[in-house]
Protein backbone atom coordinates (compact mmCIF):
# COMPACT_ATOMS: atom_id res chain seq x y z
CA UNK A 1 0.00 0.00 0.00
CA UNK A 2 2.75 2.41 0.87
CA UNK A 3 4.49 1.73 -2.47
CA UNK A 4 1.37 2.55 -4.47
CA UNK A 5 0.83 5.73 -2.44
CA UNK A 6 4.39 6.89 -3.11
CA UNK A 7 4.03 6.24 -6.84
CA UNK A 8 0.82 8.30 -7.00
CA UNK A 9 2.54 11.25 -5.32
CA UNK A 10 5.45 11.13 -7.72
CA UNK A 11 3.11 11.25 -10.78
CA UNK A 12 1.22 14.26 -9.35
CA UNK A 13 4.45 16.13 -8.60
CA UNK A 14 5.73 15.54 -12.19
CA UNK A 15 2.59 17.03 -13.77
CA UNK A 16 2.77 20.20 -11.69
CA UNK A 17 6.42 20.83 -12.56
CA UNK A 18 5.71 20.29 -16.25
CA UNK A 19 2.88 22.85 -16.13
CA UNK A 20 4.94 25.40 -14.20
CA UNK A 21 8.15 25.13 -16.30
CA UNK A 22 6.85 27.03 -19.37
CA UNK A 23 5.70 29.85 -17.14
CA UNK A 24 8.95 30.04 -15.29
CA UNK A 25 11.10 29.73 -18.51
CA UNK A 26 8.99 31.89 -20.88
CA UNK A 27 11.26 33.40 -23.66
CA UNK A 28 11.64 37.09 -24.34
CA UNK A 29 10.33 38.78 -27.59
CA UNK A 30 13.85 38.98 -29.03
CA UNK A 31 14.25 35.26 -28.51
CA UNK A 32 10.94 34.61 -30.25
CA UNK A 33 12.01 36.68 -33.31
CA UNK A 34 15.35 34.91 -33.50
CA UNK A 35 13.62 31.56 -33.18
CA UNK A 36 11.19 32.47 -35.99
CA UNK A 37 13.97 33.60 -38.32
CA UNK A 38 15.86 30.37 -37.61
CA UNK A 39 12.81 28.37 -38.61
CA UNK A 40 12.55 30.35 -41.88
CA UNK A 41 16.22 29.71 -42.65
CA UNK A 42 15.76 26.04 -42.03
CA UNK A 43 12.72 25.93 -44.28
CA UNK A 44 14.49 27.95 -46.99
CA UNK A 45 17.41 25.51 -47.08
CA UNK A 46 14.94 22.66 -47.18
CA UNK A 47 13.09 23.94 -50.32
CA UNK A 48 16.09 25.04 -52.43
CA UNK A 49 17.74 22.76 -54.98
CA UNK A 50 20.99 20.98 -54.05
CA UNK A 51 22.87 22.67 -56.94
CA UNK A 52 22.05 26.18 -55.75
CA UNK A 53 22.87 25.23 -52.16
CA UNK A 54 26.39 24.13 -53.13
CA UNK A 55 27.06 27.14 -55.38
CA UNK A 56 27.94 30.50 -54.00
CA UNK A 57 25.34 33.29 -54.16
CA UNK A 58 25.82 35.64 -57.14
CA UNK A 59 24.63 39.24 -56.88
CA UNK A 60 21.85 40.21 -59.25
CA UNK A 61 22.77 42.26 -62.34
CA UNK A 62 20.22 44.57 -63.91
CA UNK A 63 20.24 44.61 -67.73
CA UNK A 64 19.36 47.87 -69.44
CA UNK A 65 17.14 48.21 -72.50
CA UNK A 66 20.04 49.22 -74.74
CA UNK A 67 21.90 46.00 -73.96
CA UNK A 68 18.87 43.88 -74.78
CA UNK A 69 18.41 45.64 -78.12
CA UNK A 70 22.01 45.08 -79.15
CA UNK A 71 21.97 41.41 -78.24
CA UNK A 72 18.72 40.75 -80.08
CA UNK A 73 19.67 42.72 -83.17
CA UNK A 74 21.83 41.59 -86.08
CA UNK A 75 24.73 43.78 -85.03
CA UNK A 76 26.47 40.98 -83.15
CA UNK A 77 26.18 38.62 -86.12
CA UNK A 78 27.44 41.28 -88.51
CA UNK A 79 30.43 41.79 -86.25
CA UNK A 80 31.12 38.07 -86.45
CA UNK A 81 31.38 38.28 -90.24
CA UNK A 82 33.63 41.33 -90.02
CA UNK A 83 35.92 39.74 -87.43
CA UNK A 84 36.46 36.46 -89.26
CA UNK A 85 36.72 37.95 -92.77
CA UNK A 86 39.04 40.86 -92.15
CA UNK A 87 41.50 40.28 -94.99
CA UNK A 88 39.40 38.87 -97.84
CA UNK A 89 35.74 38.12 -98.45
CA UNK A 90 35.56 34.84 -100.33
CA UNK A 91 33.57 31.63 -100.24
CA UNK A 92 36.13 29.99 -97.93
CA UNK A 93 35.88 32.78 -95.35
CA UNK A 94 32.07 32.71 -95.53
CA UNK A 95 32.07 28.97 -94.82
CA UNK A 96 34.54 29.60 -92.02
CA UNK A 97 32.11 32.04 -90.37
CA UNK A 98 29.36 29.41 -90.51
CA UNK A 99 31.67 26.81 -88.96
CA UNK A 100 32.61 29.20 -86.17
CA UNK A 101 28.95 29.80 -85.30
CA UNK A 102 27.94 26.12 -85.39
CA UNK A 103 30.86 25.05 -83.17
CA UNK A 104 30.40 27.87 -80.69
CA UNK A 105 27.15 26.58 -79.20
CA UNK A 106 25.71 23.10 -79.54
CA UNK A 107 22.16 24.44 -79.04
CA UNK A 108 22.60 26.96 -81.87
CA UNK A 109 21.27 29.91 -79.87
CA UNK A 110 20.57 32.92 -82.09
CA UNK A 111 20.58 30.88 -85.31
CA UNK A 112 17.68 32.88 -86.80
CA UNK A 113 19.52 36.19 -86.42
CA UNK A 114 22.68 34.61 -87.78
CA UNK A 115 20.93 33.31 -90.90
CA UNK A 116 19.32 36.70 -91.60
CA UNK A 117 22.71 38.37 -91.25
CA UNK A 118 24.31 35.77 -93.52
CA UNK A 119 21.69 36.36 -96.23
CA UNK A 120 22.54 40.07 -96.20
CA UNK A 121 26.29 39.40 -96.41
CA UNK A 122 26.20 36.83 -99.23
CA UNK A 123 26.45 39.43 -101.99
CA UNK A 124 29.55 40.96 -100.39
CA UNK A 125 31.28 37.57 -100.30
CA UNK A 126 30.20 36.68 -103.85
CA UNK A 127 28.30 33.51 -102.87
CA UNK A 128 24.75 34.66 -103.62
CA UNK A 129 24.53 32.16 -106.52
CA UNK A 130 26.18 29.17 -104.85
CA UNK A 131 23.81 26.33 -103.99
CA UNK A 132 26.24 24.58 -101.63
CA UNK A 133 26.43 27.71 -99.46
CA UNK A 134 22.64 27.86 -99.17
CA UNK A 135 22.54 24.22 -98.13
CA UNK A 136 25.21 24.86 -95.52
CA UNK A 137 23.21 27.82 -94.26
CA UNK A 138 20.12 25.62 -93.87
CA UNK A 139 22.25 23.14 -91.96
CA UNK A 140 22.60 25.75 -89.19
CA UNK A 141 19.01 25.05 -88.06
CA UNK A 142 18.69 22.47 -85.26
CA UNK A 143 17.42 19.13 -86.53
CA UNK A 144 14.07 17.56 -85.55
CA UNK A 145 13.22 20.36 -83.13
CA UNK A 146 10.71 22.30 -85.22
CA UNK A 147 8.96 19.26 -86.70
CA UNK A 148 5.24 19.24 -85.72
CA UNK A 149 4.21 16.14 -83.76
CA UNK A 150 0.46 16.24 -84.36
CA UNK A 151 -2.15 17.88 -86.56
CA UNK A 152 -2.81 20.65 -84.02
CA UNK A 153 0.79 21.87 -84.21
CA UNK A 154 0.62 21.79 -88.00
CA UNK A 155 -2.64 23.71 -87.92
CA UNK A 156 -1.31 26.52 -85.70
CA UNK A 157 1.95 27.13 -87.61
CA UNK A 158 4.48 25.37 -85.38
CA UNK A 159 7.50 27.64 -84.64
CA UNK A 160 6.45 30.44 -87.03
CA UNK A 161 9.62 32.52 -86.62
CA UNK A 162 11.89 29.67 -87.70
CA UNK A 163 9.62 28.69 -90.58
CA UNK A 164 9.58 32.26 -91.84
CA UNK A 165 13.38 32.30 -91.77
CA UNK A 166 13.52 29.09 -93.81
CA UNK A 167 11.10 30.53 -96.37
CA UNK A 168 13.28 33.64 -96.62
CA UNK A 169 16.30 31.50 -97.53
CA UNK A 170 14.31 29.80 -100.31
CA UNK A 171 12.98 33.14 -101.57
CA UNK A 172 16.49 34.50 -101.95
CA UNK A 173 17.42 31.37 -103.89
CA UNK A 174 14.39 31.95 -106.09
CA UNK A 175 15.29 35.59 -106.73
CA UNK A 176 18.75 34.58 -107.97
CA UNK A 177 17.37 31.75 -110.11
CA UNK A 178 18.95 28.90 -108.14
CA UNK A 179 17.15 25.57 -108.27
CA UNK A 180 17.32 23.47 -105.07
CA UNK A 181 18.60 19.89 -105.16
CA UNK A 182 17.84 16.72 -103.24
CA UNK A 183 20.15 17.79 -100.40
CA UNK A 184 18.00 20.88 -99.86
CA UNK A 185 14.90 18.71 -99.62
CA UNK A 186 16.49 16.35 -97.08
CA UNK A 187 17.56 19.27 -94.91
CA UNK A 188 14.08 20.83 -94.98
CA UNK A 189 12.46 17.53 -94.03
CA UNK A 190 14.86 17.04 -91.13
CA UNK A 191 14.40 20.60 -89.87
CA UNK A 192 10.70 21.43 -90.45
CA UNK A 193 9.05 18.20 -91.56
CA UNK A 194 7.10 17.41 -94.71
CA UNK A 195 4.00 19.42 -93.71
CA UNK A 196 5.52 22.87 -93.28
CA UNK A 197 5.70 26.21 -95.09
CA UNK A 198 9.36 25.90 -96.19
CA UNK A 199 8.63 22.47 -97.66
CA UNK A 200 5.64 23.87 -99.54
CA UNK A 201 7.84 26.67 -100.89
CA UNK A 202 10.37 24.09 -102.04
CA UNK A 203 7.68 22.14 -103.90
CA UNK A 204 6.46 25.26 -105.69
CA UNK A 205 9.99 26.18 -106.78
CA UNK A 206 10.59 22.68 -108.11
CA UNK A 207 7.30 22.84 -110.04
CA UNK A 208 7.76 26.22 -111.75
CA UNK A 209 11.52 26.48 -112.27
CA UNK A 210 11.81 23.69 -114.86
CA UNK A 211 8.94 25.25 -116.81
CA UNK A 212 10.58 28.70 -116.99
CA UNK A 213 14.19 27.56 -117.30
CA UNK A 214 14.34 27.54 -121.11
CA UNK A 215 11.48 29.90 -121.87
CA UNK A 216 13.76 32.77 -122.97
CA UNK A 217 14.58 32.42 -126.70
CA UNK A 218 17.59 34.73 -126.28
CA UNK A 219 19.27 33.55 -123.06
CA UNK A 220 22.08 35.54 -121.52
CA UNK A 221 25.08 33.35 -120.69
CA UNK A 222 26.03 32.96 -117.05
CA UNK A 223 28.60 34.16 -116.25
CA UNK A 224 29.08 36.96 -118.73
CA UNK A 225 32.41 37.12 -120.59
CA UNK A 226 34.97 39.26 -118.82
CA UNK A 227 36.81 40.27 -121.98
CA UNK A 228 35.31 43.60 -123.21
CA UNK A 229 35.67 42.55 -126.85
CA UNK A 230 33.75 39.30 -126.30
CA UNK A 231 31.13 41.19 -124.29
CA UNK A 232 30.74 43.68 -127.15
CA UNK A 233 30.34 40.79 -129.66
CA UNK A 234 27.59 39.27 -127.53
CA UNK A 235 25.78 42.58 -127.04
CA UNK A 236 25.86 43.63 -130.70
CA UNK A 237 24.63 40.20 -131.80
CA UNK A 238 21.64 40.50 -129.48
CA UNK A 239 20.82 44.01 -130.72
CA UNK A 240 21.17 43.28 -134.44
CA UNK A 241 19.18 40.02 -134.42
CA UNK A 242 20.39 39.23 -137.96
CA UNK A 243 22.22 36.04 -138.80
CA UNK A 244 23.86 37.65 -141.84
CA UNK A 245 25.31 40.56 -139.83
CA UNK A 246 29.10 40.70 -139.74
CA UNK A 247 31.03 41.75 -136.63
CA UNK A 248 34.29 43.59 -137.21
CA UNK A 249 36.92 44.42 -134.58
CA UNK A 250 38.47 47.71 -135.65
CA UNK A 251 40.78 48.08 -132.66
CA UNK A 252 41.77 45.92 -129.71
CA UNK A 253 42.43 47.40 -126.26
CA UNK A 254 46.13 48.04 -125.88
CA UNK A 255 48.66 50.39 -124.33
CA UNK A 256 50.84 52.62 -126.50
CA UNK A 257 53.87 54.70 -125.56
CA UNK A 258 54.28 58.13 -127.16
CA UNK A 259 57.54 59.85 -128.11
CA UNK A 260 57.57 61.70 -124.81
CA UNK A 261 57.40 58.38 -122.92
CA UNK A 262 53.79 58.72 -121.78
CA UNK A 263 51.63 55.60 -121.71
CA UNK A 264 48.29 55.85 -123.51
CA UNK A 265 45.54 53.22 -123.27
CA UNK A 266 43.71 52.73 -126.57
CA UNK A 267 40.08 51.57 -126.28
CA UNK A 268 38.46 48.68 -128.12
CA UNK A 269 36.19 49.38 -131.11
CA UNK A 270 33.80 46.65 -132.24
CA UNK A 271 31.19 47.24 -134.96
CA UNK A 272 28.42 45.28 -136.68
CA UNK A 273 26.74 45.74 -140.07
CA UNK A 274 24.48 43.50 -142.15
CA UNK A 275 24.45 43.23 -145.99
CA UNK A 276 21.03 44.92 -146.11
CA UNK A 277 22.43 47.89 -144.20
CA UNK A 278 25.33 48.12 -146.67
CA UNK A 279 22.87 48.27 -149.59
CA UNK A 280 20.75 50.84 -147.78
CA UNK A 281 23.76 53.06 -147.13
CA UNK A 282 24.87 52.80 -150.77
CA UNK A 283 21.51 54.25 -151.84
CA UNK A 284 21.76 57.18 -149.43
CA UNK A 285 21.72 60.70 -150.87
CA UNK A 286 25.28 62.15 -150.55
CA UNK A 287 23.87 65.64 -150.05
CA UNK A 288 22.20 64.67 -146.78
CA UNK A 289 24.28 64.02 -143.67
CA UNK A 290 24.43 60.92 -141.52
CA UNK A 291 24.51 61.07 -137.73
CA UNK A 292 26.48 59.26 -135.09
CA UNK A 293 24.27 59.10 -131.98
CA UNK A 294 24.71 57.68 -128.54
CA UNK A 295 25.48 56.35 -126.09
CA UNK A 296 22.44 54.10 -125.59
CA UNK A 297 22.41 51.74 -122.58
CA UNK A 298 21.99 47.99 -122.83
CA UNK A 299 21.57 45.90 -119.68
CA UNK A 300 22.83 42.34 -119.57
CA UNK A 301 21.60 41.22 -116.15
CA UNK A 302 23.57 43.50 -113.79
CA UNK A 303 26.07 44.72 -116.37
CA UNK A 304 25.38 47.88 -118.36
CA UNK A 305 27.12 48.49 -121.69
CA UNK A 306 26.72 51.36 -124.17
CA UNK A 307 26.48 51.34 -127.95
CA UNK A 308 26.44 53.93 -130.75
CA UNK A 309 24.55 53.97 -134.04
CA UNK A 310 25.06 55.48 -137.48
CA UNK A 311 21.71 56.66 -138.82
CA UNK A 312 20.04 59.17 -141.11
CA UNK A 313 16.89 61.24 -141.06
CA UNK A 314 13.72 59.66 -142.46
CA UNK A 315 13.15 60.04 -146.19
CA UNK A 316 10.44 62.57 -147.14
CA UNK A 317 7.29 61.26 -148.78
CA UNK A 318 7.98 62.97 -152.09
CA UNK A 319 11.34 61.20 -152.36
CA UNK A 320 10.13 57.73 -151.43
CA UNK A 321 9.99 55.18 -154.23
CA UNK A 322 7.69 52.21 -153.81
CA UNK A 323 9.33 48.96 -154.75
CA UNK A 324 7.29 46.32 -156.49
CA UNK A 325 7.57 42.89 -154.98
CA UNK A 326 7.48 39.68 -156.93
CA UNK A 327 4.53 37.59 -155.73
CA UNK A 328 6.57 34.40 -156.25
CA UNK A 329 9.50 35.68 -154.20
CA UNK A 330 8.48 33.75 -151.10
CA UNK A 331 5.95 30.92 -151.02
CA UNK A 332 6.00 30.37 -147.26
CA UNK A 333 5.44 34.00 -146.24
CA UNK A 334 4.02 36.15 -149.08
CA UNK A 335 4.62 39.89 -148.78
CA UNK A 336 1.21 40.86 -150.14
CA UNK A 337 -2.16 39.25 -149.55
CA UNK A 338 -5.26 40.10 -151.62
CA UNK A 339 -8.17 38.43 -149.90
CA UNK A 340 -11.81 39.13 -150.72
CA UNK A 341 -13.45 38.70 -147.34
CA UNK A 342 -17.14 39.14 -146.64
CA UNK A 343 -17.67 42.15 -144.37
CA UNK A 344 -20.55 42.80 -142.07
CA UNK A 345 -22.49 46.06 -141.95
CA UNK A 346 -20.87 46.95 -138.60
CA UNK A 347 -17.29 46.49 -139.81
CA UNK A 348 -15.23 49.61 -140.43
CA UNK A 349 -13.15 49.59 -143.56
CA UNK A 350 -11.04 52.60 -142.54
CA UNK A 351 -8.87 52.62 -139.43
CA UNK A 352 -5.94 54.71 -138.29
CA UNK A 353 -2.44 53.33 -137.75
CA UNK A 354 0.27 55.49 -136.20
CA UNK A 355 3.28 54.67 -138.35
CA UNK A 356 6.38 56.53 -137.17
CA UNK A 357 9.46 56.46 -139.37
CA UNK A 358 12.59 57.10 -137.30
CA UNK A 359 14.98 56.81 -140.19
CA UNK A 360 17.35 54.03 -141.31
CA UNK A 361 20.14 52.66 -139.12
CA UNK A 362 23.27 51.83 -141.13
CA UNK A 363 25.64 50.40 -138.50
CA UNK A 364 26.31 50.02 -134.76
CA UNK A 365 29.42 49.89 -132.64
CA UNK A 366 30.63 49.54 -129.06
CA UNK A 367 33.66 51.16 -127.51
CA UNK A 368 34.93 51.86 -124.03
CA UNK A 369 35.72 55.49 -124.86
CA UNK A 370 32.91 57.27 -126.67
CA UNK A 371 34.54 60.51 -127.78
CA UNK A 372 34.64 61.97 -131.27
CA UNK A 373 38.19 60.87 -132.04
CA UNK A 374 37.43 57.22 -131.19
CA UNK A 375 34.21 57.21 -133.20
CA UNK A 376 36.10 58.75 -136.14
CA UNK A 377 38.20 55.59 -136.23
CA UNK A 378 35.01 53.57 -136.49
CA UNK A 379 33.76 55.72 -139.40
CA UNK A 380 37.12 55.37 -141.13
CA UNK A 381 36.92 51.59 -140.76
CA UNK A 382 33.40 51.58 -142.25
CA UNK A 383 34.69 53.34 -145.39
CA UNK A 384 36.39 50.13 -146.54
CA UNK A 385 33.02 48.48 -147.23
CA UNK A 386 31.04 51.72 -147.61
CA UNK A 387 32.98 54.14 -149.86
CA UNK A 388 30.02 56.52 -149.94
CA UNK A 389 30.93 57.69 -146.42
CA UNK A 390 33.80 59.63 -147.99
CA UNK A 391 31.25 61.85 -149.77
CA UNK A 392 28.58 62.11 -147.06
CA UNK A 393 29.05 64.62 -144.19
CA UNK A 394 29.00 63.00 -140.75
CA UNK A 395 27.56 64.81 -137.74
CA UNK A 396 28.03 63.72 -134.12
CA UNK A 397 25.18 63.81 -131.61
CA UNK A 398 26.81 62.56 -128.45
CA UNK A 399 25.21 62.73 -125.04
CA UNK A 400 27.61 63.42 -122.18
CA UNK A 401 27.22 62.18 -118.65
CA UNK A 402 28.03 58.45 -118.82
CA UNK A 403 31.00 56.93 -117.11
CA UNK A 404 32.57 55.72 -120.35
CA UNK A 405 32.53 59.06 -122.14
CA UNK A 406 35.49 61.38 -122.17
CA UNK A 407 35.95 64.84 -123.59
CA UNK A 408 37.00 65.19 -127.21
CA UNK A 409 39.77 67.58 -126.20
CA UNK A 410 41.32 64.89 -123.97
CA UNK A 411 41.20 62.19 -126.61
CA UNK A 412 42.36 64.08 -129.72
CA UNK A 413 45.99 64.58 -128.57
CA UNK A 414 46.06 61.00 -127.30
CA UNK A 415 45.32 59.44 -130.69
CA UNK A 416 47.38 60.00 -133.77
CA UNK A 417 44.38 59.30 -136.00
CA UNK A 418 43.11 62.29 -137.90
CA UNK A 419 39.37 62.87 -138.12
CA UNK A 420 37.57 62.15 -141.32
CA UNK A 421 37.57 65.19 -143.67
CA UNK A 422 33.86 64.86 -144.33
CA UNK A 423 32.93 64.47 -140.64
CA UNK A 424 32.02 67.41 -138.52
CA UNK A 425 30.52 68.02 -135.10
CA UNK A 426 26.94 69.20 -134.92
CA UNK A 427 26.97 72.24 -132.64
CA UNK A 428 23.82 73.86 -131.32
CA UNK A 429 22.57 76.96 -133.08
CA UNK A 430 23.60 80.24 -131.43
CA UNK A 431 21.00 82.29 -129.66
CA UNK A 432 21.58 85.20 -132.07
CA UNK A 433 19.67 83.42 -134.88
CA UNK A 434 16.31 82.30 -133.49
CA UNK A 435 14.76 82.12 -136.99
CA UNK A 436 17.13 79.35 -138.04
CA UNK A 437 16.23 77.34 -134.95
CA UNK A 438 12.50 77.71 -135.63
CA UNK A 439 12.93 76.72 -139.27
CA UNK A 440 14.94 73.63 -138.33
CA UNK A 441 12.36 72.53 -135.73
CA UNK A 442 9.46 73.04 -138.14
CA UNK A 443 11.19 71.00 -140.82
CA UNK A 444 11.85 68.11 -138.41
CA UNK A 445 8.29 68.13 -137.11
CA UNK A 446 7.02 68.06 -140.69
CA UNK A 447 9.13 64.97 -141.41
CA UNK A 448 7.98 63.25 -138.24
CA UNK A 449 4.33 63.84 -139.14
CA UNK A 450 4.89 62.40 -142.58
Amino acid sequence: MRCARYLLQLVRSGRTTAQRSPLLLSPSPAQLIAHHSLQQQVLRHFHCSPVSAKSRPVPARFVTEDETKTTKSLATQDNLFEQVAKESKTKATFNQVIDVFTKRDIRRRGHVEFIYAALKKMAEFGVERDLSVYNKLLDVFPKEVFVPRNFIQRMFNHYPRQQECGVQVLEQMESYGIMPNIETKVLLVQIFGEKSHPMRKYQRIMYWFPKFKHINPFPVPQPLPEDPVDLARLSLTRIANDLDAKITVYQLPCTDITESGEEISLPHIVGIQSPSQVQLLAKHNPNKPVFVEGPFPLWLKKTCVYYYILRADPTPLEEKVEETYDPERCFDYPLQLDLDLDRDLGDEESFDVDDLDEGPVFAMCMTSQGDQATLNQWISGLQQNNPILGKVPTLFRLDAGTRELQGAADAEPAHSHRPHPGSQREDPQPADHPEAVVEEESRRSHWMKQ
